[in-house]
């Protein structure tokens, strides 16, 4: 940083320096002429970075509207974006991203770390390189730490300070008896209920946590906060407390809200709420493949994967749905664009597969494309 600050000190000094120098010109000429002498000293893109004139992009309408910002935190050159999956907030306001990963790039990270202005400043997580999936923030007393969801050939959760060194790390509860002989210890890509793949968190206030094998059993477990099994409700079934691929969870507990457990229903295009015990309570229709969820005051996001973020009320209504591209993403062709970037649109979303607040508001968004991307929507309302 010293070095930048010297850099900029210096370039001043000499482009003041050169400017004394110049004739004095009519306005015009001297707005062109200067110009030209800051892409000679400065280089190209700072100058045109600094003199774009486009208005900002914005989503959304009345007490919802954010300006957009894709591609917010850029990659240090010598990695790769390999499908994003999830984003976390710490209470520094750095931005956790955890991406899918390719087994065989076993050294490259899956997890980067991104400071209030979208640099990044570290870099970890080689071991779940393959099957990176969730990832949260959770505060316990005075600390904060991250807890890491890996499916696929992985086959695991962990915790992690936020340096990324692992307290402890978990493979399938077979105690839970829902699972093959031996999962446990398997790290292939088998598929089927008697198998885990684990996908997102949820956290009690009494230490505990709750976990979702969204892409196996389809059961919610019950851990406490030394990652010990306790147990499990769910499965696979057609709905009031059975699911079809349950993805995402969150507690709940917006004000004037009895807190209560959601939980994404993807492939039944809902949400459930059941209280901790994992009793049904209600459920709420109206989603594309409804993928995580967080809260924000009296707000409820659900980033869907077909193609839009919704926003509902501390009522569960429906108050706003941002970068909305449904029709076109679920079209015959649309399959195909997560790994097109050339036809993404600005403003619109392809497959959000993750979202969370920070405590300002803004909204940070993960999606499921083959090149990866994360957006900030900042709130200007």
């Amino acid at each position: 940083m010293e070095v930048r600050i010297f850099v900029a000190n210096a370039t001043f000094t000499r482009m003041r320096s050169l400017m004394s120098s110049l004739p004095r010109l009519p306005r015009r000429q001297f707005l062109s002429t200067t110009a030209l002498g800051s892409l000679a000293v400065l280089g190209a893109p700072a100058v045109l970075t600094a003199s774009k004139t486009d208005p900002p992009l914005v989503l959304g309408e009345g007490d919802y509207r954010y300006e957009v910002s894709h591609d917010w935190p850029q990659l240090p050159a010598e990695f790769s974006w390999q499908t994003t999956h999830g984003v976390a907030i710490d209470r520094a306001g750095c931005l956790y991203v955890i991406h899918q990963g390719k087994p065989e790039l076993a050294e490259h990270p899956s997890i980067f770390v991104f400071d209030p202005q979208g640099r990044c400043i570290r870099s970890f997580g080689q071991e779940f390189q393959g099957g990176g999936h969730g990832i949260e923030v959770r505060q316990e007393g005075n600390e904060e730490f991250l807890y890491v969801c890996a499916y696929r050939n992985v086959k695991t959760i962990a915790k992690l300070d936020l340096a990324g060194k692992i307290i402890w790390q978990k493979h399938a509860p077979v105690e839970s008896g829902v699972y093959a002989q031996g999962e446990e210890k398997t790290h292939d890509i088998k598929k089927g209920r008697d198998r885990f793949q684990p996908t997102n968190f949820a956290f009690l206030n009494n230490g505990d946590f709750l976990l979702a094998d969204g892409y196996g059993s389809y059961f919610i477990h019950l851990y406490d906060k030394d990652g010990n099994w306790k147990s499990c409700f769910g499965g696979p079934g057609k709905g009031d407390g059975k699911f079809d691929l349950p993805h995402g969870l969150w507690v709940d507990d917006r004000a004037d809200r009895v807190p209560s457990l959601v939980v994404c229903d993807r492939a039944h295009n809902t949400l459930q709420y059941l209280d901790f015990d994992g009793k049904y309570l209600e459920t709420i229709s109206g989603f594309g493949l409804p993928a995580n969820a967080d809260t924000w005051k009296n707000l409820l996001l659900i980033p869907e994967l077909e193609a839009r973020l919704t926003l509902l009320n501390e009522r569960n209504e429906v108050v706003a749905r941002l970068g909305d591209d449904v029709a076109r993403i679920t079209s015959k062709a649309g399959g195909k664009i997560r790994m097109q970037p050339e036809k993404w649109q600005a403003g619109k979303f392809v497959h959000p597969h993750d979202a969370c607040f920070d405590q300002d508001g803004n909204i940070y968004v993960a999606e499921w494309v083959g090149t990866g991307r994360v957006t900030k929507l900042r709130p200007v309302s």
